[in-house]
């Protein structure tokens, strides 16, 4: 074991003999040991150096063993302490396992036993970090940036994606709300050689045709009322990089158009400006609506469609991929730990049964709204079901053999009950934006009697 291998214990005991023989004993079984007289040059030795293991004595001058316990373990947290003690009273042993000890060992010493002792704490911990390493590596393998999934599906997408990022291609990502359509754009754009170029998002749903029109071509000073100054549109900004156009099904046949001469000709004009501005950006393009459809109705272009979809790629629904739920629940957590300044560990057996049963509309994203929320109201450091909020929702047995379609109606109209109809709150607690909650009331044609949708 080299050096930089060995484990590291520190030995903290006021009596020289027991610092000397300890330090003996554990030298010759292979580990590196540093033994200090007191609690305060304990705790000046912590910082800068890796301990595996203290061993403390209990009763030592000025600040004893319980003490020094305490403040190692507001440093780190997860330090191995073991409490030396020549009163061997169960009190004086249970006082220090609970204040966070991880054994104990009484005066005078037996070296045989210390040494089988601390050899099995050494193991423990040895294999316990390897299996943090081996699934820190399996997560590596089941991600594409800040995407998630152990799904069949999902892993395709991915690798889908890594290929299609070294290309230029236009592509076309379809699925739900709350699926991460956005995100897999960003990662995308991040594994392709634009990386360092912009990525610019648009939301196409949330604007009026003449502001869409603008926020993406830009316009000329004086172009119209109000145009005080010149602006250069996402188009522009995005040269080199990756321009993403969110919820593409929403824009008017107009700006389908416009868009079109775009993809065709590499190139276009601000609003009320004559010079042409060629565009070297990729454009991925994104939407939740059913484009075939929609051009079926004549409300989509065909021809647009077309040269959105050269490459073509659907993100699987929450639902049809239940395995991916409890991988979900731990980035989640591990994200919000880190938010929070928490320290939860993971959720109770039937809270992630409640989790993995319930059908998430809002996917992905209201999944993680769930868990926050979870984070936030949790008393101790391990979700549990009460911590767990879920709309009482459409999975009940009176709504078996209905379709999805009327489970959503059923589940929105609810939420939005359940929050007097505030469309910012129902849309935080669905999972989903602003802008597809007010599409859903109106694909559904759900209406409040009284006071118009508060903001």
């Amino acid at each position: 074991m080299t050096m930089e291998n060995k484990v590291r214990i520190m030995v903290v005991d006021d009596e020289e003999i027991v610092r000397a023989s300890l330090s003996a004993w554990l030298e010759e079984d292979g580990y590196h040991v540093e033994a200090v007289e007191s609690g305060r040059k304990a705790l000046s030795l912590l910082h800068g150096k890796k301990w595996d293991l203290m061993l403390v004595d209990l009763k030592m001058p000025g600040m004893d063993g319980l003490q020094l316990m305490e403040e190692v373990h507001k440093i780190l947290p997860e330090m191995l302490v073991i409490i030396m003690t020549a009163h061997a009273t169960v009190d004086t042993a249970v006082k220090a396992m609970k204040k966070g000890a991880y054994d104990y060992f009484v005066k005078p010493f037996n070296p045989d036993e210390i040494s089988m002792t601390i050899r099995k704490i050494v193991d423990h911990r040895k294999l316990v970090q390897e299996n943090l390493f081996l699934r820190k590596e399996l997560k590596k393998q089941f991600r594409l940036r800040d995407m998630i999934s152990k799904n069949e599906k999902m892993l395709e997408i991915f690798e889908l994606a890594r290929t299609v990022a070294k290309s230029g291609s236009t592509v076309l990502i379809q699925g739900e709300s709350g699926t991460g359509k956005e995100l897999l754009a960003r990662a995308i754009h991040d594994e392709s050689p634009r990386a360092d170029a912009p990525f610019i998002s648009v939301s196409c749903a949330s604007l009026t045709e003449s502001l869409l029109e603008s926020e993406l071509f830009g316009h000329e000073k004086g172009a119209f009322t109000g145009a005080a100054v010149l602006k250069r549109g996402k188009l522009e900004l995005a040269q080199d990089g990756t321009l993403f156009l969110d919820e593409i099904g929403d824009i008017s046949l107009k700006l389908q158009m416009d868009l079109l001469r775009v993809l065709e000709q590499r190139e276009f004009r601000r609003v009320g400006g004559s010079e042409l501005i060629s565009i070297s950006s990729r454009i991925i393009a994104a939407t939740n609506r059913d484009l075939a459809a929609a051009i079926e109705e004549g409300k989509f272009r065909a021809d647009l469609y077309y040269r959105l979809n050269v490459i073509s790629i659907r993100i699987p629904p929450l639902r049809e991929r239940k395995e991916d739920v409890p991988l979900l629940v731990d980035h989640f957590i591990e994200k919000f730990n880190i938010e929070m300044g928490k320290e939860i560990r993971g959720v109770s057996e039937t809270a992630m049964r409640i989790l993995v049963d319930h059908d998430w509309p809002g996917n992905a994203r209201e999944l993680r709204n769930v868990i926050e929320r979870a984070m936030v109201v949790a008393k101790g450091n391990v979700v549990t079901e009460p911590d767990v909020s879920l709309p009482s929702s459409a999975s009940g047995p009176d709504q078996r053999g209905k379709s999805l379609e009327e489970i959503e109606k059923a589940h929105i109209r609810l939420v939005l009950g359940e929050n007097q109809w505030n469309i910012v709150r129902s849309a935080q607690a669905l999972g989903i934006d602003r802008v597809t909650l007010y599409n859903k009331i109106k694909k559904f044609g759900l209406k409040k009697e009284g006071p118009p949708p508060k903001e």
